[in-house]
């Protein structure tokens, strides 16, 4: 398994100004000289983002089924076919071996390297998986006036783990993971209908108020990503993320879904899509790769 190590801010890093002819396509080819090791929040505006999860062929059709179970978490949006580190159907030349600026190798669930670049250990019998992401939407709630706090403040979104079971498929099974964004009573409303046009990267929220009612013991104090700022008179929404998933008994060879932000920014690229002008444009994010490597 691979999956990107932490994204480290450098203070000779420069800002990434992007053609406007195409800047996903140029958010890559930075990406993959070097040139980019940031998030990607803000760049490429109306292409859609993706969290990558990439398996050897013999756990692809469950995972597929698993994502079928399961589109509110896990969302699938693209697959390759064995062996091909492309993704046609999503942009040209992407390349998921090389188009995020930082890896980290798992083996059996453990760290064992950090790579900038994972040619290397690609094989014949891997399978790259798109999932659509939350962060797309959030351009669409910025440009209907709806503010988001982890913006304006420069932070992580928060993510909780919940008790909420995601529903079983072959090898994969966990629970549910969700990103909290919290706004008025107003703004909540408007951004539980905004977020219900897009489907492809989570929708709507799986539920808002209470943290309890799905098992968040304390809501400040999220396992990944940054500290929440809920002021009086603020509600909470929590959007299905991820499942928490492992492979097997216990095993953990088979973790599926992109890196938990906190622990390690996920690697980013735009995927090279537009989003229909009718559900308004969205923002890059960056997204995480995880391979599961066996000897």
């Amino acid at each position: 398994m691979i999956r990107s190590k932490r994204n480290l801010l450098q203070a000779s890093d420069a800002p990434t100004t992007l053609s406007a002819s195409n800047p996903a396509k140029l958010l890559r080819e930075q990406i993959r000289a070097g040139r980019h090791i940031t998030v990607t929040t803000g760049l490429a505006p109306g292409h859609l983002q993706a969290n990558l999860v990439i398996l050897p062929a013999d756990w692809a059709e469950e995972f597929v089924s698993f994502c079928v179970a399961n589109p509110k978490p896990c969302p699938l949006i693209g697959r390759s076919e064995p062996g091909d580190p492309t993704l046609p159907g999503l942009g040209r030349d992407i390349d998921v071996r090389s188009d995020l600026p930082r890896y980290r190798v798992f083996r059996d669930g453990a760290a064992v390297s950090e790579e900038t670049d994972i040619t290397s250990l690609w094989r014949d019998d891997l399978v790259a998986f798109a999932l659509g992401c939350s962060y797309s939407f959030e351009a669409a709630l910025l440009d209907a006036g709806v503010p988001i706090r982890h913006i304006e403040q420069g932070k992580k979104v928060c993510t909780y783990r919940t008790a909420l079971e995601t529903v079983p498929a072959g090898r994969f099974h966990g629970r549910m993971v969700v990103s909290m964004r919290n706004f008025t009573v107003p703004n909540a409303i408007r951004a539980i209908e905004i977020t219900s046009r897009f489907p492809r990267v989570h929708g709507a929220p799986i539920h808002f108020g209470d943290p309890a009612a799905i098992g968040i013991a304390d809501i400040d104090k999220p396992e990944f990503g940054g500290e929440p700022d809920i002021r009086p008179g603020e509600v909470p929404l929590f959007w299905a993320l991820r499942g928490h998933t492992a492979g097997g008994d216990r095993s953990r060879q088979a973790t599926v879904l992109h890196h938990p932000q906190g622990r390690a920014h996920a690697g980013h690229r735009p995927i090279e899509r537009g989003i229909p002008r009718s559900l308004m444009q969205a923002r890059d994010r960056l997204f995480g790769l995880r391979i599961r490597i066996r000897e």
